[in-house]
């Protein structure tokens, strides 16, 4: 792809996540130069899995909302850093991944909620499929799980739900996508129907050794194959922008699911690299380089960015559904806090927590679990327990659940991991990074720019233009902040990760059908 002109000093970053939106514009360096960021709206509900089946979490976005507030987020990015669609060299984007969206080929209006990727809604049609004997299959082909959480069961509930919907995927009058490619078409004024190989890696559609849509899966799922996107390199051409939208055109040249972003930003395109996301959840992503590597149970293998524009790189991949979001909840749910940064200051109010342990399987569990059945649960209350000791077991909660990963990661991949690289919005969080250390007994290191994230988004874009030369040759993609250290002794952090353990235990299966 040929260098933009030389007048250009800015890439602009949009990072499209589960609670908010922000967008921003880095300069040279890699250092952000402004940010603009909006929450949106939540849609949550329960619902019924079938007649004696479990109550599901059903988490819905609204499109035009993640719609809104990226094109609000980048008008207010720009102009908080004084530039001009002339200005920036390209546009970089990253997104929440498996989130489902369908959409109107003709009006570009979606027509359906979109179904985020902690929704539940599907875990009948997983359960179904497991049952008739296709998970290894599919976890041959895809590195994934027959998990809600996947975008291809998604696919099939609306399939299923909606009438006509099926008809006129057929017919090609519908398009599906991940959030990327939702993105993508809007801001090319509906030019350009298109996704990356990081975000196709997360549908249960595409071929992780073929690298392409997989006809046998879309066989197996009965998804049109004429809904899916064409995919693309993540550091590539993926069209410009209409130039209504933000005063002129805009190359769009990088893409990738917010994860692999963020472990591209990270450095982590070598095997045995890694890093561990704070969002909404917590993610993380073992290099393994050019080498794919079978997942153990309870583990991904997933795509991640090469090194070179147009490369790609393989991950085990471990998940936890809700980091952050359990801060939100603690928020809005139960009212103990009035700001999600008040959480800190409030955990640290206590020593401990009183012997107070939350698990926070609100959605189910993750890695190395995989079980939708598993709720949340508050567990040791006495009449000594404060509000505060609750806040401090939350943020614990956190870090024991990356723990869980961490010890699968190293299980499946047969090596330890010597230093954990952290980033996300929570990781400014002293307390977690602190309680992380501590249960992994092993450092914990925290960058310059937390939010890597959009740095990985807008460092795939420079790279396709010629904006930035190597990774290596932009200084924020290596400068470390603070280097947590472990400080709990080996005793207290082995009747913490047992206590833990048991909690776990008693969270699992709780919403199954019961005679």
């Amino acid at each position: 792809m040929a260098s933009r002109s030389t007048t250009t000093d800015a890439v602009l970053a949009l990072d499209q996540g589960t609670t908010s939106t922000r967008a921003i514009v880095f300069d040279r360096d890699g250092m952000p130069v402004a940010t603009s960021q909006e929450e949106f709206p939540q849609h949550v509900r329960g619902g019924d899995a079938g007649a004696g089946g479990p109550d599901l979490s059903i988490v819905e976005h609204d499109p035009e909302d993640l719609w809104r507030t990226t094109l609000a987020c980048a008008r207010g990015a720009l102009a908080r850093a004084g530039r001009d669609a002339a200005r920036v060299a390209a546009i970089g984007i990253t997104n929440q991944r498996e989130t489902t969206i369908l959409w109107d080929r003709a009006t570009g209006r979606p027509v359906a909620p979109a179904i985020v990727w902690q929704s539940r809604v599907s875990a009948g049609i997983c359960r179904r499929m497991r049952e008739a004997g296709l998970e290894d299959e599919v976890r041959r082909r895809t590195g994934l799980l027959l998990d809600p959480y996947f975008s291809a069961t998604k696919i099939v509930h609306l399939l299923e739900t909606m009438p006509g919907l099926r008809r006129r995927c057929e017919a090609g009058e519908i398009l599906f996508g991940t959030v990327d490619t939702f993105l993508v078409w809007r801001l090319t004024g509906g030019k350009v129907h298109a996704t990356d190989p990081t975000n196709a890696s997360r549908t249960l559609l595409y071929d992780i050794d073929r690298l392409e849509w997989s006809d046998d899966l879309c066989r197996l799922f009965d998804v049109p194959r004429a809904i899916l996107p064409e995919v693309r390199p993540s550091s590539g051409d993926f069209g410009t922008t209409d130039p209504a939208l933000l005063g002129g055109r805009v190359q769009i040249a990088g893409c990738a699911g917010d994860q692999q972003a963020a472990a591209f930003a990270q450095g982590c395109v070598h095997a045995g690299a890694a890093k561990n996301t704070y969002g909404t959840g917590a993610f993380l992503l073992f290099s393994t380089g050019d080498r794919r590597v079978q997942p153990a149970e309870g583990l991904l293998a997933t795509v991640g960015c090469g090194a070179t524009p147009g490369s790609i790189t393989w991950a085990l991949e471990g998940s936890v559904f809700i980091a952050g979001a359990i801060v939100g909840w603690l928020r809005d749910g139960l009212g103990i806090i009035d700001r999600a940064s008040d959480v800190e200051a409030l955990a640290r109010s206590v020593p401990d927590t009183g012997g107070v342990v939350v698990v926070p399987a609100l959605t189910g569990l993750g890695t190395p679990h995989w079980d939708p059945s598993a709720r949340g649960l508050i567990i040791g209350l006495t009449r000594a327990t404060t509000r505060a000791h609750i806040a401090r077991a939350a943020v614990e909660a956190v870090a024991l659940s990356v723990a869980d990963v961490v010890r699968a990661i190293e299980e499946g991949a047969g090596m330890r991991l010597d230093t954990l690289r952290v980033d996300g919005g929570a990781s400014a969080n002293d307390l977690l990074l602190q309680s992380q250390a501590d249960v992994l007994d092993r450092p914990v290191e925290r960058p310059v720019v937390l939010e890597t994230t959009a740095l990985g988004a807008a460092l795939l874009a420079g790279l396709a233009t010629g904006f930035y030369q190597s990774i290596e040759a932009v200084p924020a993609a290596t400068r470390v902040d603070r280097v947590f250290r472990p400080q709990l002794d080996q005793r207290s952090r082995q009747r913490m990760l047992a206590t833990w353990e048991d909690a776990v235990g008693r969270s699992r299966n709780w919403a199954v059908p019961r005679r």
